[in-house]
């Protein structure tokens, strides 16, 4: 069992669901000779040739276009944005075909499609590099939507991703990439998409988070514990849509203490919606406003100022003090 960061966790996901199954295509900006603009996609081309992964124009739209036509007549597309920013241009395809072809055509069509994109702050980028914008895909009736949060889980989700008949976005935290390693088996491995994970185990207070902001809240977890003998129980969620709150509101009612994290801005974010299935199912068990630690309503500021805007370890263990203490 290999350590591997998930910028290699990710390729191997690829590379093995292309060895397995001559239908999944691999296509976008850079992607083939290039091997994509963070490396994701690096030897691809060589070992399945340009048939397979095809370096696409400059057009998201297009990219999404081709991947729908290619998904439609038995081929398995998992076509890549070089930055989620740039995803918009796409959002008509996604949005208007994509989600809506399953039920257009009564069952009879499906769009087994898989749209990559990197997501997110913390690395330094430009304008319409660093957005987390994760709920436009989620409130869109039609598309499934994961973000994975370690390298182990980003391949099992991708494997899943690819293998599953509908439309799925799969944001990918770049601040990730390559930020750590972990042991990823060299078998199959799957995780459902729709399921969330028990990432640490608690009993004074509930924390919810996803994707890159799983890091600094299980570091936040830590040295709670440590700190101030807070023992926090850790969910995440890795799929938005459909969305499990099975696991963290019968955390809430266990707990009666919740915090919320998320790098989105904070209005109508993913947050908002977690917040409302608590009170919906957990409401009698809570002992305190659930709180949300999340980015502020602006757009995300440049590299001088974008550490202060992402919530960070400090901003987490500040919230869970005083929901406890409320």
């Amino acid at each position: 069992m290999a350590k591997l960061t998930m910028v290699q966790a990710i390729n191997l996901a690829l590379r093995q669901e292309m060895e397995k199954d001559d239908r999944v295509i691999v296509l976008g900006e850079d992607v083939g000779v290039d091997g994509g603009v963070f490396r994701v996609t690096e030897g691809l081309i060589e070992q399945f040739g340009p048939e397979r992964v095809l370096d696409t124009p400059l057009a998201e739209s297009g990219i999404a276009g081709f991947s729908i036509g290619m998904a439609l007549y038995g081929l398995r597309p998992v076509c890549e944005m070089q930055f989620s920013g740039f995803s918009y241009l796409a959002f008509h395809q996604m949005e208007s075909h994509a989600a809506r072809l399953r039920g257009r055509s009564l069952g009879r069509f499906s769009v087994p499609m898989v749209l990559r994109a990197p997501y997110g702050a913390g690395v330094r980028a430009l304008e319409h590099h660093s957005e987390s914008r994760e709920v436009y895909w989620a409130h869109t009736p039609g598309l499934k939507m994961v973000i994975p949060s370690s390298p182990r889980n980003a391949r099992a989700l991708l494997v899943s991703a690819i293998r599953d008949p509908d439309p799925v976005v799969y944001y990918e935290p770049k601040a990730l990439y390559r930020a750590f390693r972990e042991e990823v088996p060299d078998e199959e491995e799957t995780f459902p998409i729709g399921k969330s994970h028990m990432a640490r185990e608690g009993r004074d207070v509930t924390l919810v988070s996803f994707g890159a902001m799983m890091h600094p809240t299980l570091q936040a977890a830590e040295l709670l514990k440590e700190k101030d003998g807070i023992d926090a129980e850790v969910i995440d969620l890795l799929t938005l849509a459909p969305l499990d709150d099975s696991l963290f509101t019968a955390s809430a009612r266990k707990t009666g203490r919740v915090v919320v994290v998320h790098e989105a801005p904070r209005s109508f974010g993913a947050g908002a919606e977690l917040v409302a299935r608590l009170v919906e199912k957990s409401f009698l068990s809570l002992e305190a406003p659930v709180r949300r630690v999340t980015g502020f309503d602006l757009v995300i500021p440049l590299f001088q100022r974008e550490m202060d805007y992402l919530p960070g370890v400090h901003r987490i263990v500040s919230a869970v003090r005083e929901t406890v203490q409320y």
